[in-house]
């Protein structure tokens, strides 16, 4: 709080908006005689829109958005891409609503630290972004059919120095539709470099295979430096990686939340952020989400013979608050053989999972592979929910 009044040396603060796009002095709200003249523009299908290119050293301090489409398919056709002192690949590349913390794409009212919605029609980053040559932000519309229209901010400072030690930002997003079975889906694949692992935010959608049955009981594992087989960080579940326990409903926080627990639809769309508990590395980080899930042995029996579902069973109460791992026995007997009469029972799954990670890395490309096409990161999208979801808005 003592540093709000003290002026640094050697700052400037500039803005980059359609009014001003180049962030230049004394150059804004030229148009229209300075009577709100270009506050939005359309930007049409299969149109990239450069929004900022600021030369010079600095740190972007916020990024606001707001589209007048915001379905879930239409935020996963639209795309941002952020480029590091003119390197050639970006250092941020996902679609628009994940990288802005909506798991699935799927809008909500949600405040954290790195992303907030204050009522689920617009877009905010205050993610710090520092940058020693250049930035360059990229907006690009892969919709085949939807122009959209687009009103945008990006704040930031120019500065005289940056710290040897400032890391750049960066995001990516995946998916897995389905996930392997006895694979661990990958929220973040191995990037080489030091950095911090931010966290992330993840979007499942349960397969029906499995009725009902919880998908959460995978733990969140983060491979450090030169991890090999094991990890150096394990979680305990899914649903405690997010800071609850036995199920999750939604709820918001600064650094962790579920923004859609939809069982009807079997989707679920949550986030963690390491602020306060940060994960460092020096050489390389990975972070996976095992991919298990639970239920009764009844349950999980019928799922498995009359459901054909594809299921490993991973363990099973002993029915004295332990489990019998089933993993470390050669041969171990069938489940309905084992354990308490109707004991618990976590099993290797599949279903869709998406995630986009966020971490700092000491260079301006991460070396991941290119985000995915847009066929694929809306595939299973209804169009009818489209419709239901879309907002128009007057230029």
């Amino acid at each position: 709080m003592s540093e709000m009044f003290l002026r640094p040396r050697g700052v400037s603060t500039r803005w980059a908006s359609f009014e001003n796009p180049t962030g230049a002095k004394a150059s804004a709200g030229k148009r229209n005689r300075g009577g709100k003249g270009f506050p939005c523009d359309v930007i049409r299908h299969g149109e990239a829109r450069t929004l900022a290119d600021i030369e010079g050293q600095g740190i972007i301090t916020r990024i606001w958005m707001t589209v007048n489409a915001r379905t879930p398919r239409t935020l996963r056709e639209l795309r941002i891409d952020i480029y590091w002192d003119d390197a050639k690949t970006p250092a941020v590349s996902a679609p628009l609503g994940d990288f802005f913390g909506f798991g699935l794409a799927r809008m909500a009212t949600f405040e954290s630290t790195l992303f907030a919605s204050p009522e689920g029609r617009s877009f905010n980053s205050f993610a710090q972004m520092p940058f020693r040559r250049n930035a360059r932000i990229v907006f690009t519309n892969e919709s085949p059919e939807t122009d959209v229209v687009l009103f945008y901010d990006v704040d930031y400072l120019l500065v005289d120095s940056l710290s040897e030690d400032a890391l750049y930002f960066h995001a990516a997003w995946r998916r897995e539709n389905p996930t392997v079975l006895r694979r661990d889906f990958e929220i973040l694949p191995r990037v080489k470099g030091a950095g911090r692992f931010m966290g992330c935010c993840v979007g499942v959608i349960a397969d029906p295979v499995y009725e009902t049955a919880w998908w959460g009981e995978g733990e969140v594992k983060m491979y450090l430096d030169d991890d090999g087989e094991h990890p150096t960080l394990c979680g305990t579940g899914t649903e405690d990686y997010i800071g609850t326990g036995w199920g999750q409903e939604t709820y918001t926080q600064m650094y962790q939340g579920c923004t859609v627990a939809d069982a009807a639809s079997r989707q679920w769309a949550f986030y963690r952020q390491h602020v306060i508990d940060p994960v460092y590395f020096t050489r390389g980080c990975r972070v996976t989400l095992q991919q298990i899930g639970g239920a009764v042995k009844d349950t999980f029996l019928r799922l498995v013979r009359e459901n054909r579902a594809q299921a490993v069973p991973v363990t099973v109460s002993s029915g004295d608050g332990d489990y019998i791992r089933l993993l470390e026995e050669a041969s171990p007997a069938p489940v309905e053989e084992r354990g308490a009469p109707n004991g618990w029972v976590n099993f290797y799954r599949r279903d869709d999972v998406s995630a986009c990670a966020c971490f700092y890395l000491d260079s301006p490309e991460n070396g991941l592979a290119p985000l995915a096409p847009v066929a694929d990161r809306i595939a299973g999208t209804p169009s009818a929910e489209d419709k239901a979801l879309s907002s128009g808005v007057d230029v």
